[in-house]
Formats: C-alpha cells, structure tokens, sequence
C-alpha cells in the first residue's frame, strides 16, 4: 500500500512539474520544475528496480543536461520584452483540448493492451545490467548514438548564432 501511494505522489508530482515546464514564461524557472521533473522520474525508475536507469537520469539530465540547456539560456540573454510573445493566450482551451483527446483515447489504448501478449516476451538474466546496455548501445544502436550527439550539438551552435546575433 505504501509503494503505491508513493507511486501515485510520484506521478502526481511528475505530472504537475511537467504542465509547469511548459507554462513557465521565464525559461529559467521552467528549467528548474524540470529538474523536479527529472528527479521525480528518477524516483519512479527507482521504484521499478532500474537503479542504473535511475542514477544515469539523475547524472545525465538532472546534471549534465540541465545545465547544458540553463548555460544556452544564460548565453541567449533573453529579456522580458522578448519572452513576452510566447505567452500561450490559449492555454485553458488547448489544455481542455488536449484532456478530450486523451480520455478518447484511453479507452482505445486499454482495449488493444487487452491483446497484446505480454508472457512471451524473454528477458536475458544480465538485462539492465551496465555491460548489457553498454553492449546494445555501442554495437547495435551506435548510429543512434552518434546521430544524437550530433543533434544536441546542432542545437547548441544553433542557440549559440541567435545569441551572436543579438549581440
């Protein structure tokens, strides 16, 4: 009983921070609820006895990531007077928008789980283990890898010319 409620405040907790990220006008407290966000799942992975996943969220996104994203604000230097126009003045009805989609397609979604056979599916022994996800990552997915890397990098020389722009 106590795992769930915990699970539930998690959720909750995951949840709210994430509305908040995205409602935020100033991006400096938008990238703070995201750190809640952050550690909010963290704790869910936590939960689910992925304690790597969870330690690699905290490191790489709650650390690395986060800071990464407040330093390309602090480069953009961005004022009031330009944040102002992306206020969302639709917010209220693109929110009740998007909860009638989500509950017509909830229904949907637990209909079709209902075939889905989840007992077949084999999970190896090292699964989640360092050197299994390392093995995946870096034989498998190696292009995804590298494909990423080179998008993050992309956004930081793309923030960097807006910001030398306005200087």
């Amino acid at each position: 009983m106590f795992e769930f409620s915990l699970f539930i405040l998690l959720a909750i907790v995951l949840v709210i921070t994430s509305i908040l990220v995205i409602t935020r006008v100033n991006p400096i407290s938008s990238a703070l609820y995201l750190v809640f966000a952050f550690l909010a799942l963290a704790s869910l992975y936590g939960m689910l006895s992925a304690s790597f996943v969870a330690a690699i969220q905290i490191l790489v996104y709650s650390g690395g990531i986060l800071v990464l994203i407040i330093f390309v604000i602090m480069i953009m230097n961005l004022t009031m007077e330009d944040l102002l126009p992306l206020r969302a003045d639709y917010l209220l009805i693109v929110s009740l928008a998007l909860i009638i989609i989500g509950g017509s397609l909830l229904p949907a979604l637990f209909i079709i789980s209902n075939y889905l056979n989840f007992d077949t599916i084999k999970i190896s022994e090292n699964f989640g283990s360092i050197k299994e996800i390392a093995n995946v990552l870096f034989n498998k997915y190696v292009f995804a890898f590298e494909m990423l890397s080179l998008l993050l990098l992309t956004a930081i020389i793309g923030a960097l010319v807006i910001a030398k722009r306005k200087i």
